[in-house]
């Protein structure tokens, strides 16, 4: 076994192989503080059929790991979940970039969540154990990578937060790189200034630093030796034959890209022959003709400037019904998103090895293959669609108001109608202007656009071919104020520092002019909800008083929203959430629910019902939920023998409160003066025979009673 160790934000972060899983091509334990991961790497056969790199990434998070067993009570094996996914997603985006183009090697990286001490996040550590796990590998690749999280606390950066990964932080900002640039950024953030966030990013790259060179010790130690790329090239007279034939295609297959009119790709190579090379020689010639235009002739494919954004169209209330709907087009990128509101008690609950926890706000998206005009399957969300849906998700986070000022769950869906180039950032823009239409409070509005790269020229706004045959798909979501959220693909190793800053620049920019676009569209949010969306109000109850509300098993309030229509939600500070349709019903309710944080005084007046009567009074409703006795003898100033000659069931009656008992028992009269005034005087009991104990009666005890005198029978033993 051999181990090597660094230290990193005041706790240990080692790599350990040689010990779990020896028939991997590589394997790696890491640890850092008590949080442990196993990265296993295994080299598959090549595959030359396939047209792309076969790198599958796993990312699995067992429940042991938190000390937890599953909830469900039927299912107790883990399930892929969103967050899992995601996780893979961030280790594959920050590995893909540094294999050769040319290896097509069938490999796949696991990575199993072994312990979390919920404080040392195992995302990143996942990230830094896949690479000395690829590193030490037989592969070839142009690692190591590390990866750091930087938070912000106090207004400070911060290495690595305490966990980082939690909702609601001011940024949560992931950075991977290599030894000279990065090849990974993905960052959630509260509208944090580019100029912050690029110090951010800069600190990420230097503690970086600190994890290649302590993964480099350990290649240098037990290091396999790489695999060779047999790479066999194609005949130059051949190529330039090809070459000559297509470049009439091409040059018409660039121009219609816009539009995605025209011959496609797959037509042109069809029509050059069936020789297996011609389509890697087609390939080629696209890619080189489309950076020749843009960095000899400054042309992009459809003809645009390298910084000009394709035309604009936004559209609000499109669909009927629904809480709140909108359409964000892009050129050939078209989003249509829909808003739905509903109680709190509809968001996700979600479970992991750290603990339970519930999503207040969820954004899923929606891809189906007719937006790029082709026939496919159509089922359960593919992994780009859960990535893509999560980044719209962070970039409208931080402006959704809390629950204390708008309390609903939100679901935002975006069905992506047509795509011609980062869809997730018109999800991000129909999103906001879904939200305003449904009269959701939004901080501020959110635009979002893409950035591309070939070589050092930077391309706003990119079409699918510039993001296929460029070099980044540089995301960034935003307000006026700042950043809400970024996501940097790469096809090339990845960035320098200097091209970073100049992407946050450019895109600050563009993002303006798309919100001028936006607000040009809906200035705000609506004022009002739909009439088709829920109505929800909020009171306040004494935290003691919430069991009451419950009762046992729920019989209390399961009762009350089944008679009134309503869904009652209820936190254990004591905030209670009503939603309901029919105004009239959720009024009742919330008078009911504020009457049980009232304190009742003597000598307070009510005008109250008659609920039920008993020989010695009446139970009087004087609060919704709260019954008082009216005794016998405060119902009249005469001798009253039965309350039905007084009161109804039903009848209202005007009482005032005479006592409250510490059990909460009330008290009630309803004597009153001439001047509508409490009397105090309550009627004496009838004297119909002299006070005292009863006279003894000899015919009690007779013979034949005897048997039956509780006096008389025989004493048990025990």
């Amino acid at each position: 076994m051999t181990k090597k160790s660094i230290t990193i934000a005041s706790a240990e972060l080692s790599f350990e192989t040689g010990k779990l899983a020896g028939q991997a091509s590589a394997s790696v334990v890491a640890r850092y503080g008590d949080s442990v991961v196993l990265a296993a790497v295994t080299v598959g056969r090549e595959d030359k059929t396939k047209d792309y790199f076969p790198l599958s990434v796993e990312y699995q998070e067992r429940l042991y790991a938190g000390g937890r067993i599953k909830g469900s009570r039927w299912l107790k094996r883990e399930r892929n979940t969103d967050e899992e996914t995601l996780s893979a997603r961030l280790i594959d985006r920050s590995i893909r970039p540094l294999f050769p183009k040319e290896f097509k090697n069938e490999v796949q990286v696991i990575v199993m969540v072994l312990a979390t001490d919920t404080i040392h996040d195992t995302d990143i550590l996942a990230v830094n154990a896949a690479s000395a796990a690829l590193a030490i590998s037989p592969l070839p690749w142009a690692g190591p990578v590390g990866a750091t999280r930087i938070g912000l606390e106090n207004g400070q950066l911060v290495v690595n937060p305490q966990n980082g990964n939690r909702e609601g932080v001011d940024l949560d900002l992931v950075v991977t790189s290599t030894d000279t640039v990065t090849p990974m950024i993905e960052a959630g953030a509260n509208q944090i200034p580019e100029a912050q966030m690029m110090e951010a990013v800069k600190l990420a790259f230097a503690n970086n630093q600190k994890i290649v060179a302590c993964i480099q010790e350990l290649v240098k130690e037990v290091g396999k030796e790489k695999l060779v790329i047999n790479h066999k090239p194609i005949d130059p007279a051949f190529v330039s034959e090809i070459e000559k034939k297509a470049k009439p295609m091409v040059d018409d297959y660039l121009a219609a890209s816009a539009t995605k009119e025209g011959n496609s790709l797959g037509s042109i190579i069809e029509s050059l022959g069936d020789e297996l090379e011609i389509p890697e020689i087609v390939e080629n010639l696209v890619y080189k003709t489309l950076r020749k235009n843009i960095l000899e002739k400054k042309i992009r494919a459809d003809g645009r400037k390298l910084d000009e954004i394709r035309p604009l169209y936004c559209e609000v209330g499109v669909l009927p019904r629904v809480h709140g709907s909108a359409i964000f087009q892009r050129g050939q990128t078209q989003a249509l998103t829909v808003t739905t509101l509903g109680a709190p008690s509809l968001g996700q609950s979600l479970e992991s090895a750290e603990g339970e926890s519930v999503k207040r706000y969820m954004h899923h998206y929606n891809f189906p293959p007719f937006s790029t005009g082709e026939t496919g399957r159509v089922g359960a969300p593919k992994r780009r669609e859960i990535g893509h849906g999560a980044l719209a998700e962070r970039g409208l986070a931080p402006v959704i108001p809390a629950e204390s000022v708008f309390p609903y769950a939100i679901r935002v869906v975006s069905e992506i109608m047509s795509s011609n180039g980062s869809s997730s950032m018109a999800s991000t823009c129909g999103s906001t202007l879904s939200l305003m239409d449904a009269g959701v409070p939004l901080i501020a509005p959110v635009a979002g656009i893409s950035i591309g790269l070939v070589d050092d020229t930077l391309l706003t706004d990119i079409i699918g071919l510039e993001d296929h045959y460029g070099d980044m798909d540089f995301k960034v979501a935003g307000t006026e104020t700042g950043i809400t959220a970024i996501q940097l693909d790469t096809k090339v190793p990845g960035l320098t520092l200097k091209i970073c800053e100049e992407v946050f620049a450019r895109a600050r920019s563009a993002r303006m002019q798309i919100m001028e676009k936006m607000l040009a569209t809906l200035p705000k949010y609506r004022d009002t909800l739909s009439q088709f969306a829920p109505k929800i109000s909020t009171v306040q109850i004494p935290v003691e008083k919430i069991g009451e509300l419950i009762g046992p098993g729920g019989k209390n309030i399961k009762k009350l929203m089944a008679d009134n229509e309503v869904q009652i939600d209820v936190d254990d500070n004591g905030s209670v959430f009503v939603t309901g349709v029919d105004t009239d019903s959720t009024n009742k309710v919330l008078e009911y629910l504020k009457s049980m944080g009232r304190e009742i005084e003597v000598g307070e007046i009510f005008e109250g019902t008659v609920m039920n009567l008993a020989a010695f009074g009446a139970f009087v409703n004087i609060l919704p939920g709260k019954d008082g006795l009216v005794h016998v003898s405060r119902m009249s100033t005469e001798y009253v023998g039965d309350p039905s000659t007084v009161v109804t069931v039903g009848q209202n009656v005007k009482v005032w409160v005479t006592e409250v008992t510490p059990e909460g028992k009330v008290g009630l009269s309803m004597l009153f003066d001439e001047n509508g005034n409490p009397a105090e005087k309550a009627v004496e009991p009838r004297q119909d025979r002299p006070m005292g104990p009863r006279p003894f009666r000899p015919s009690d005890r007779s013979p034949a009673n005897r048997g039956n005198d509780r006096f008389n029978a025989p004493r048990r033993r025990y």
